[in-house]
This record gives C-alpha cells, sequence and structure tokens, in this order.
C-alpha cells in the first residue's frame, strides 16, 4: 500500500506542477513509491512453487506490453489531456491499483524469504564477481540508457519530417506491432537451434545499425520509421533474452539477488541515459545522441563477443513436505545425482526445491518420485 500512495501522491504532484523543479520533485517521489521487489515477493507468496515461474514471465510480459502501449497512447493521451493530464491519469491509476490490492489479491496466509526470487545481501558479492552476470549486467544497462537517450530526440526528428505530436502514433503502433512479428523467429531460432549468443549478438548488432539510420536517414519519415523498426526489432530481442539468460546462469541461491542486481542496474542505465542525452542535446545537438548511442553498443558489442553460450537448460520448483535440515541435505545429495540435473538448491524452510536442469534427458518422474519418499 504504501509504495503506491507515494507513487500516486508523487503523480498528483507533478501534475500540479507550475515550473520543473516541481515536475522533478513529482518524478523523484514517483520513483520513490517503486514497487517491483514487492511485487516479485508478493507473487511469490502466493503461488506455488510449480507455477511461480510462469508468474513471473506473465509479470514481465506485462511490463513489456504496457510500455509498447504507452509509446502508442502517450501522443493521443498529451493531445487529449496534456502532460500534466497523463501525470494525473498516473496517480488515478496508482490509486486503483491500491483498491484492486486491497479488495481483490488476497493477503497471503505466509509471507516469507523466497530464495529464487528476492535478493540475499549475503550473495552480492558472488553476483558482482561474476563476469558472465556483469556481462548482462552491462547489456541491460546499455540498452535503456540507449532507449531513453534515443526516445529524447525521435519525437523532434518526426516533428522535422512534418508529423505533428499527436499524430506520432501512426508511426509508433505499426512499428510496434511490425517488430513483436519480427522478433518471434529470432527467439524461435535461439530456443529451438540453439543460437542463443549468436542471436544475441545479431541484436545488439542491429541496434548498432538502428542508430545509424536514424543518424544518417533523419530527414526522412520513412527512413526514421525504419530506423525505429529495426531498434525495436533488437530491442525486444534483447529485452526477451536478457532476464532469461541471468536466470540460466545465475547458480540458483544466487538467482533472487541476481535480478535485483540486475532490475537495480536497468533502472541505472535509463537514468544515466536520459541524464547524457540531455546534456548532449542542450550542449552538442541532437545528432550526438545517436553517436552515444553507436559508441555505447559497440563497446556492448566487444563485451557480448566474449560470452560463454548458455547451457541449454531450464528451472523448475517444486514443493516439498516438512522436512528438517539433515532430510533437507541428502534429498539434495540423492536429486543431483540423477540424470539431467545440473544444479539443486533443497531449502527445508521454504518447504522448495529448485533445480536446473537438462532441456533433454530429464526425468521428472523421478524427481517427484523421490520427493514425495521424502528422501
Amino acid at each position: 500500500y504504501g509504495g503506491l500512495l507515494v507513487f500516486a501522491l508523487g503523480s498528483f504532484i507533478a501534475a500540479s506542477a507550475d515550473n520543473i523543479y516541481w515536475v522533478i520533485a513529482g518524478r523523484a517521489i514517483q520513483g520513490a513509491g517503486a514497487i517491483n521487489a514487492a511485487v516479485m515477493a508478493l507473487t511469490a507468496d502466493l503461488t506455488r512453487e510449480e507455477v511461480r515461474t510462469k508468474a513471473m514471465a506473465m509479470i514481465g510480459m506485462t511490463i513489456g506490453v504496457t510500455f509498447s502501449l504507452s509509446l502508442v497512447l502517450s501522443p493521443v493521451l498529451n493531445g487529449l489531456l496534456g502532460v500534466p493530464g497523463i501525470f494525473a491519469l498516473t496517480g488515478v491509476l496508482a490509486v486503483l491499483a491500491l483498491l484492486v490490492v486491497r479488495f481483490v489479491i488476497p493477503d497471503p496466509a505466509i509471507t516469507r524469504f523466497h530464495s529464487d526470487t528476492e535478493a540475499n545481501r549475503k550473495r552480492f558479492g558472488e553476483v558482482l564477481r561474476n563476469r558472465e552476470l556483469l556481462r548482462l549486467d552491462f547489456g541491460i544497462f546499455s540498452v535503456h540508457a540507449i532507449l531513453m537517450s534515443v526516445f529524447m530526440q525521435v519525437p523532434f526528428l518526426l516533428q522535422a519530417d512534418d508529423l505533428d505530436v499527436s499524430q506520432h502514433w501512426k508511426v509508433y503502433l505499426p512499428v510496434m506491432l511490425a517488430a513483436f512479428v519480427l522478433m518471434l523467429p529470432l527467439i524461435i531460432i535461439s530456443e529451438k537451434k540453439g543460437k542463443v549468443k549468436q542471436v544475441f549478438v545479431l541484436a545488439i548488432a542491429l541496434s548498432v545499425l538502428a542508430q545509424f539510420m536514424l543518424l544518417f536517414a533523419q530527414h526522412s519519415l520513412w527512413g526514421v520509421t525504419a530506423g525505429l523498426l529495426v531498434f525495436f526489432t533488437a530491442f525486444n530481442v534483447l529485452e526477451a533474452k536478457l532476464p532469461a539468460l541471468i536466470s540460466v546462469i545465475a547458480p540458483l541461491s544466487a538467482r533472487g539477488t541476481a535480478m535485483g542486481v540486475y532490475s537495480s542496474v536497468q533502472f541505472l542505465g535509463a537514468f544515466f541515459g536520459a541524464a547524457v542525452g540531455g546534456a548532449l542535446m542542450q550542449f552538442v545537438g541532437g545528432d550526438a545522441v545517436f553517436v552515444f548511442g553507436i559508441v555505447l553498443l559497440l563497446v556492448w558489442l566487444v563485451v557480448a563477443s566474449g560470452m560463454q553460450p548458455p547451457a541449454p537448460v531450464r528451472t523448475r520448483l517444486y514443493h516439498l513436505p516438512e522436512m528438517d535440515d539433515a532430510a533437507a541435505v541428502e534429498l539434495r545429495r540423492r536429486l543431483a545425482q540423477l540424470p539431467g540435473v545440473r544444479e539443486v538448491m533443497v531449502v527445508a524452510a521454504e518447504n522448495m526445491a529448485c533445480l536446473k536442469v537438462d532441456r533433454h534427458g530429464f526425468d521428472e518422474a523421478a524427481v517427484e518420485q523421490l520427493i514425495a519418499k521424502g528422501a
């Protein structure tokens, strides 16, 4: 409740602002009300181990869809309500969300720490020393820094190409729909053909190409549209693959911590991109934003090219009967001996077993049989 109330307060402050400083204050208060971690913890408390991964994936998909809709709807809402009205609308939505939490979402019977989804400060050192995780953290930092900086300039390009702000959705809507369709073959190839690294690096290279297109074809509406299409196709692939790679690479006992670091770096990237993009536009010029994107993406391309191809694994969660620590240790030992099992974490206090297993050759029936016996 507290986070949503703070977010609503920040929204209404920004909506009623009569100068930029009150807008900044409102946005800062909105940020203080961020509830991402609380949502993940509540979801973990309310879901069974067997469906928790799907629930988390649905939350991620909802965030992605909301982002896409915001690009399409914001020009329309700006024409209808203006920027103050958009801030007020976000405040109203926050209040409605608070009512949903109060009257629709049930209170969890038990609230406890979940090792698979929540950060553990004892694991931060392990996560920050993992070079493969740091490559991915740099990636999400870069892609969101570029997203923010690019979209400080793109609306001006569309206006310069004689497209009124209220009509920008006519570019964004087909671009987002087409980018989603074009993303699907790349995702399928990466998963079905085992080409995760190749598709990942290709998406970064396409992002570089998009920056060049926006830089050199900006005087044509079709050129800007084509550049945005390439950019969002690559962006969608990277947004889908980055958290999946974090889940695959992070040790099971540190996965929640790794995702926490990843999310924090993502927001830092957005802040950095907005700050640098604004400074470049003010002191250098709009084209400098795309040069900044090219440089940052080329650095990321070098960093990503050294990544190890991820193993074709998936994560499985199982609910456990009540057992003591000794039984949990024994169950972990036996599960680790099963074919296709790469890594095992058994937490007796949470009645949960988490396994990292091969996509092929894994015998789930054997796991369920061991769990039923309680080791």
